[in-house]
C-alpha cells in the first residue's frame, strides 16, 4: 500500500492525503464541473469508465444524435446515474427535431427516458433568438437547461459583444449553465480552426459573466490548460473525452508539468530544482 494510502473498510483502496493541492467541491458541483461527450461508447466500455473516473463526471452528453442509435440506451443511462451522472442528449439532436418539428416527441422521450437535463443548441440551425429564449424558458420549468451559443461553422462570425448578449439573454431566461461552442474536435467557436484560444472574445465574455456561468467546451489538451491557467482548477470545461477524465483531473490539482506552477501550492525549492 502506498504511503499516505488507507483501506477505507470496503477492501478498496483510498486515495493517498499526503499532498497538499487544490480544493474541489463535491458533486453535485456548481463549479469545476468536467462535462464529458459519450459517441456511442458501450455498456462494457461506460462500467470501465465509471470504475476508474466516476467521481471526477458531473455531465455525460450523448452527442449529437447517437442516443436515437444506440442499442441498450437505458441501460446505458442507468448506468451514468447509478454513480450520480448527469445524462443530458446532444444539442444537435434537439436542433434536428426542431427542423422536424418534433420538439414535442422530443420531449415526450426525454421525459419518458427519465432525464432531468436537457441541452438547447442552435450552433448548425438558424433559430431567431428570441424563439430560443423561449424554449429555454419553457424548459426551465422542468429540467435543468444548458443552452449553447456559438457556430460550429467557421465561416459564422459573431462579435464579442453579441456572445455576451445571447449567454446573458440565455441565462435570463432560465439556463443553468451557459456552453460555449468548440464541436468535439475544438475548433470552432472560441476556438480557432487550428485549435488556438480566441483570447479576446474570452477575455471580452468573462469581463462581463461570472465564469461560473459558462461552460467552455474544451476538448484538446492545451485548451483545457490555457482556461485552468487562466481561471483557476475550478473552471468548468466540456466535451471531455472519456479517456481524458483522469488527465483532465491530474491537470486541475497540478499533478501535471502545465499546471504544476499555477496550481500546486509548492513548499521550499532546493537548489537542483524540481
Amino acid at each position: 500500500m502506498s504511503d499516505g494510502a488507507m483501506d477505507d473498510g470496503s477492501g478498496a483502496e483510498a486515495m493517498p492525503t499526503f499532498l497538499t493541492l487544490p480544493g474541489r467541491p463535491p458533486r453535485p458541483r456548481q463549479a469545476g464541473i468536467t462535462h464529458v461527450i459519450d459517441k456511442g461508447s458501450s455498456l462494457a466500455e461506460v462500467e470501465s469508465l465509471l470504475q476508474t473516473s466516476a467521481e471526477y463526471i458531473d455531465i455525460v452528453k450523448l452527442g449529437w444524435g447517437t442516443a436515437y442509435v444506440q442499442p441498450n440506451l437505458r441501460e446505458k443511462i442507468r448506468l451514468y446515474e447509478s454513480a450520480d451522472i448527469a445524462v443530458v442528449l446532444g444539442g444537435t439532436f434537439w436542433e434536428v427535431c426542431y427542423v422536424q418539428n418534433k420538439l414535442d416527441d422530443w420531449r415526450r422521450w426525454v421525459t419518458d427516458l427519465g432525464l432531468r437535463h436537457v441541452e438547447v443548441s442552435d450552433g448548425t440551425v438558424n433559430i431567431p433568438h428570441e424563439r430560443k429564449l423561449e424554449h429555454i424558458a419553457e424548459l426551465a420549468h422542468d429540467f435543468t437547461v444548458l443552452s449553447e451559443v456559438g457556430s460550429k461553422d467557421n465561416d459564422v462570425v459573431i462579435a464579442p459583444y453579441r456572445w455576451v448578449e445571447m449567454i446573458e439573454a440565455e441565462l435570463r431566461a432560465g439556463a443553468w449553465k451557459v456552453i460555449t461552442e468548440a464541436r468535439e474536435s475544438g475548433t470552432a467557436g472560441v476556438f480557432r480552426g487550428d485549435g488556438e484560444v480566441r483570447m479576446g472574445l474570452i477575455d471580452e465574455i468573462v469581463h462581463a459573466i461570472d465564469v461560473h456561468r459558462l461552460l467552455f467546451e474544451a476538448p484538446q489538451k492545451s485548451q483545457q490548460t490555457w482556461f485552468l491557467r487562466s481561471f483557476g482548477t475550478n473552471v468548468n470545461l466540456g466535451n471531455i473525452p472519456p479517456d481524458e477524465v483522469i488527465p483532465l483531473e491530474t491537470l486541475r490539482l497540478g499533478l501535471r508539468a502545465d499546471t504544476l506552477f499555477t496550481m500546486t501550492p509548492l513548499g521550499h525549492v532546493d537548489g537542483a530544482g524540481i
